[in-house]
């Protein structure tokens, strides 16, 4: 069991710097006492009397465990002579998620799942690593200590110092030899329920009530254990199946060949689709699924990555077409999102996520999982890659005519890959396991840039301009912050600079794709723009003031005009806010990462307001206080707007168009900007502007704009005076009669009078 222990920060990661503050007891039953260190990186035997029952490490000596931070995630890991991971415990960190916003038990309950879980195949690539639960809002860092703890072990095996585990650094050789195998097509036989059940083809859990229960109180949460559904704990709290309806025999026995028909012409190349069924106490199913289109209650996993249903991947299910299949009150069939590649020759699990209410809000949750492996007789093995020809001795081998010099060796097989793949950066995985969330905002960033650059052709559509940015606003809140979860903060300037200051590494800022394309774009923004991308369009707490403020203006909700002396002094305040962050990170970047609470954003976008009442009473009064001044928060609190602002001022374009007369008399851009960033001698603080484009859409209505509005007069004037039929008595009887000039159907006496008005306005 992995347990939490708050420690000071240390200047350097020993394993017996650590080691204090830890029992032996906490890494195997009966141990007793540790021994002395052996080696480099130092492991500590650990003993029961004289015998010997493991090791105990610290991750971040053998493998980098570099967290969100930017700082290393400490965790003492126990292993046994065999290579299976018998106890955790984390001893420091410096996670600004888990510091405040989610619950630290939270992160510890999913690394508890690598406890008893065997090492050694996964050292030679005869197995995939094991998997953890993800937590929302805290991806990065239970990816970070998952894959620092399953990398170092596999490490300390490889290397032959545990004993009784494998020291081999590559695969076995008649494992490299096996060839990589796939999912046989032409495998069409319809089989029975007991068959499908009996060879493994469709997978059961079965959990009572009181294993539930049982569950809540070992992982210390006994407000959820004496909370169950039933009073009886011999009821079924869940019996769920699972099985991969894409395999042909097994969709055919369970859909019927008609409903397989349906379901493989609806999935794409390469997309997976299973059914789950259930009955119980509790439904995996519930109901979040109809008011938000999710299904909270499982997730499936395979290599690190995860996903979660939605209502448009699912389609409920009456019954399964196989005989002797029992009558199931819930059964759906997914079809697997494409951001997740499911891949049914390897292992992958479907978890249960229990879930029951603590007090009055709060829920407890307790992942179970329900492990698939596809039986082998599904499979086929391809053809294994021709093996190069031996070379004799004083023979130089060489390559077919065609091939490169440069060329690697054939695969030696699926394992083989495997095994590499342990040693693939983590950020890497990550990047792969996000390329349709990746590619949905490289689009979004194209299309901004393309708003950017024909600014003048939108905003001289006022109707277009307006549902254009507020279409980009819904976007940037629902789905690049509810969803994805991108939402920057001064966070990561206070850690860029930190990591700047002490050891730098890009793998650590690369462990975020979406982040790091986002603060890419943002810098290149700067330039150009100033801070206006992100703060006027990319960020998703800014987009949930605007649009709240949009709907109370639509009830009428009056708008009040800080005076400019006010609002003028009332800017500085997130500068100071800022600088004063910056000041303490550079003291200690714990402390101001706690403090950098004063954003609302991980209360209301990363944690989606499930958070302790202090923080949402928080946020709700500054999104109140935006109904009525708008985009409170962003004019005076924000200390990342603040951050932008400042390297904002090197821009080297200037795109916002100003007249003559903007300041001096005309004041309407600066009475209708939404932030009050135009002074009152019409000049843009660039400081302070979103770049939401409202002056530019006033500087081109000639409805609006004073000087617009002289445009369009004395073009009406000049086509008057064109036009023939406005031509009248030309002759009278003191010769040719002055032509008759009308504007707007009234009688003009001359362009002298015209213009009198014109100037006026």
């Amino acid at each position: 069991m992995i347990l939490l222990t708050a420690v000071p920060a240390m200047s350097a990661g020993r394993v017996q710097e650590f080691l204090s503050k830890a029992q032996p007891s906490e890494f195997f039953a009966g141990a007793d006492r540790f021994g002395p260190a052996q080696g480099s990186p130092e492991i500590i035997p650990t003993y029961r009397g004289e015998t010997l029952l493991g090791y105990v490490y610290l991750n971040s000596d053998v493998t980098n465990a570099t967290g969100y931070s930017g700082k290393p995630i400490h965790l003492l890991v126990g292993i046994d002579p065999q290579g299976v991971i018998s106890g955790l415990k984390l001893v420091d960190h410096k996670e600004p998620i888990v510091l405040i916003g989610i619950p630290a038990q939270r992160i510890v309950d999913a690394i508890n799942t690598l406890v008893g879980k065997d090492m050694a195949p996964v050292s030679t690539g005869a197995a995939t690593p094991p998997q953890v639960e993800i937590v929302s809002g805290a991806t990065v860092t239970v990816l970070v200590m998952a894959d620092s703890v399953i990398r170092s072990a596999v490490r300390l095996i490889r290397s032959g110092r545990l004993g009784n585990t494998p020291s081999a650094t590559a695969p076995d050789p008649a494992i490299a030899a096996a060839a990589a195998r796939t999912v046989d097509l032409d495998q069409t036989e319809i089989r029975d329920w007991q068959t499908l059940l009996g060879d493994g083809s469709v997978r059961r859990l079965n959990l009572t009530i009181g294993e539930v229960s049982e569950a809540f109180a070992k992982a210390g949460n006994q407000g959820a254990a004496d909370n169950p559904e039933s009073a009886e704990p011999g009821e079924t709290f869940s019996d769920l199946y699972v099985a991969p309806v894409s395999v042909p025999s097994i969709g055919r026995s369970l859909l019927g060949p008609a409903g397989y028909e349906r379901l493989k012409a609806a999935l794409k190349p390469g997309q997976q689709a299973i059914v789950v069924a259930g009955e119980g106490a509790y439904s995996f199913k519930g109901s979040a699924y109809v008011r938000g289109g999710i299904f909270d209650r499982i997730e499936l996993l395979q290599d690190g990555s995860s996903t979660r249903f939605r209502d448009r991947n699912h389609t409920r299910l009456g019954a399964f077409e196989a005989q002797g299949a029992p009558d199931l009150p819930e059964i759906a069939l997914f079809i697997v999102p494409e951001e997740l590649k499911l891949d049914l020759t390897q292992p992958w699990q479907l978890q249960l996520l229990a879930q029951r209410t603590v007090g009055v809000r709060d829920k407890a949750v307790m992942a179970f999982a329900l492990e698939y492996a596809l039986p082998e007789q599904y499979l086929k093995t391809l053809p294994a890659p021709p093996k190069p020809a031996p070379s004799t001795a004083g023979t130089v081998a060489t390559a077919p005519a065609g091939a490169s010099a440069a060329s690697p060796a054939p695969v030696a097989g699926a394992q083989a890959l495997a095994a590499a793949a342990i040693e693939e950066p983590l950020w890497l995985k990550i990047w792969k396991a996000n390329t349709v969330s990746i590619a949905i905002t490289i689009v979004a960033l194209i299309v901004l840039t393309v708003i950017f650059f024909f600014q003048t052709a939108l905003v001289r559509r006022p109707v277009l301009y307006t549902w254009v940015r507020r279409g980009y606003l819904a976007f940037t809140l629902v789905w690049l912050g509810w969803y994805a979860n991108a939402q920057l903060s001064v966070v990561n300037v206070l850690t860029f600079t930190n990591s700047l200051l002490t050891e730098f590494n890009w793998e650590f800022f690369l462990s975020a794709p979406l982040i790091f394309i986002l603060w890419a774009a943002i810098a290149a923004g700067l330039l150009f723009w100033g801070r206006g991308p992100f703060c006027g369009w990319l960020c998703p707490f800014g987009a949930l003031q605007e649009l709240l403020n949009n709907v109370a203006k639509y009830f009428k909700v009056p708008q009040y005009t800080v005076p400019w002396g006010l609002h003028e002094r009332l800017w500085p305040i997130k500068y100071i806010i800022f600088l004063g962050l910056f000041g303490l990170s550079l003291y200690s970047l714990a402390l101001a990462e706690v403090l950098a609470e004063v954003e609302p954003f991980k209360t209301s976008i990363i944690l989606k307001f499930s958070r302790d009442w202090p923080f949402v009473i928080y946020v709700l009064t500054l999104l109140t206080a935006g109904l009525f001044i708008e985009r409170f928060f962003c004019r005076y609190l924000c200390p990342l707007g603040a951050a932008l602002a400042i390297p904002g001022r090197i821009r080297m374009f200037e795109w916002l168009k100003r007249w003559q007369e903007c300041g001096s008399p005309c004041q309407r851009c600066a009475k209708e900007c939404p932030v009050q960033s135009i002074h009152p001698e019409g000049h843009i603080n660039v400081n302070e502007c979103i770049y939401c484009m409202h002056c530019q859409e006033l500087y081109h209505d000639d409805h609006r704009c004073p000087h617009m509005i002289q445009v369009r007069l004395k073009r009406e004037k000049r086509e008057a005076l064109s036009s023939p039929s406005m031509l009248q008595n030309k002759e009278g009887a003191g010769g040719p009669a002055k032509p008759l000039i009308t504007h707007q159907g009234k009688p003009v006496r001359d362009a002298t009078a015209e213009a009198a008005p014109t100037a006026a306005l």
